[in-house]
């Protein structure tokens, strides 16, 4: 009974791995989210447009 279980041990630990890279492999899902997708371009053009003119001002306040 003991070598069975010695065995079964690593026979299952296989089985597992096997399951985990197979799981770990699969093709990620497309987002396709359009209202995801449109605003974080909203975001993206709000981000550029309040850093756009911050760099050449040169008044000292960005410490």
């Amino acid at each position: 009974m003991g070598a069975l279980a010695w065995l079964i041990i690593p026979v299952v630990a296989v089985l597992l791995a096997a399951l985990w890279a197979g799981w770990a492999q699969r093709a990620p899902r497309a987002t396709g989210d359009p209202a995801s997708l449109a605003e974080h371009r909203r975001f993206m053009a709000a981000m550029e447009r309040t850093t756009a003119g911050s760099g050449a001002q040169g008044d000292g306040s960005g410490r």
